[in-house]
């Protein structure tokens, strides 16, 4: 166990999505105790949350669980509300009366997708503070979740984070690998652009963020914090590397053509940010880390894959 975690228990909120169940696998690896509930525990009932919490001593609390079918939360609104803002809510509270510190994760979606750019300035990336504008009820819940943890416990950290990939769950990494291997072309839009992340570094992330909290004398600032991996690039760029990887690695067999094409070309209920590049300059300033580039990462993920292939990963 890392010195830093001695004496504490973390609870794992949304223990079996895909960045949950990288976290909890880490928190294993590292011999960290932690307690992981899903749906057992239903996140929109406060006295639930704080009963559970008080069975055990918990210092912190991560909050991994949320509604994120982005195109059906248009239909689905309440559901939606109720887990990426109200249940976000009780869990800021529930953290605040047993004492605990909480992370909550968050998303690029909270902008717009303009980088914050003035009339024709070039887009930037977004940083912590510049203003939202959520075009879509999933970005608009997990803003105003946000709002709503920082306003019931202050003292919480939010984690946003953008275009995440892993061994758990669906995801782009897994449907263009699947995609690659069924069909002789793919076509993959060109115009939108953001900074793949691989879910394994973000729960890395976030007990580098909980460890470095905890040391004495140490000063970590509650607040938002931006986490991506390295670089940017378009939807098409990551298929192309997927793609060029794959067949390195010997995970793809055969040959496939990727074609870019427009966001028009695949219509969807809800407009996806043209630029989602954020500034992640305060997070490594203040833990003091490096970020891998993402397509190092994307490596590390597949050379994970193709180890293993054959068991547990299921392309």
């Amino acid at each position: 166990m890392p010195e830093g975690f001695a004496g504490k228990v973390v609870w794992l909120i949304g223990n079996k999505g895909m960045l949950g169940t990288e976290l909890s696998l880490l928190l294993e690896e590292r011999k960290i105790p932690f307690t992981g509930t899903d749906r057992d525990v239903d996140i929109t009932d406060e006295a639930a949350l704080t009963g559970f919490a008080r069975q055990k001593p918990v210092n912190w609390i991560v909050n991994c669980a949320a509604y994120t079918a982005v195109d059906k939360a248009e239909d689905d609104g309440e559901t939606c509300r109720a887990l990426n803002t109200l249940g976000a809510a009780n869990i800021a509270r529930c953290a605040k009366s047993t004492g605990a510190r909480l992370i909550q994760l968050s998303t690029d979606y909270v902008f717009d997708g303009k980088g914050n750019a003035a009339g024709d300035a070039a887009p930037r990336p977004c940083r912590e503070d510049d203003e939202t504008n959520p075009i879509g009820v999933y970005g608009l819940t997990k803003r105003d979740g946000e709002q709503m943890v920082l306003e019931n416990n202050p003292a919480s950290y939010i984690i946003r984070t953008a275009w995440l990939y892993g061994a758990y769950g669906n995801n782009f990494v897994r449907t263009m690998l699947r995609l690659m291997g069924e069909r002789d072309e793919v076509n993959v839009v060109n115009d939108q652009r953001g900074s793949p992340t691989w879910a394994r570094d973000l729960a890395g992330l976030i007990l580098t963020l909980i460890e470095t909290a905890d040391k004495p004398g140490a000063v970590v600032p509650c607040g938002i914090y931006h986490y991506t991996n390295e670089g940017n690039i378009s939807w098409f760029d990551f298929a192309l590397e997927i793609y060029r990887q794959g067949r390195s690695r010997g995970l793809l067999v055969k040959d496939c053509k990727v074609k870019p094409c427009t966001s028009t070309e695949f219509p969807a209920r809800v407009k996806r940010p043209e630029y989602s590049v954020l500034d992640k300059t305060k997070i490594k300033t203040t833990l003091g880390i490096t970020i891998p580039a993402w397509d190092k990462s994307l490596g590390s993920f597949l050379g994970i894959l193709t180890k293993d292939k054959g068991s547990q990963w299921k392309i």
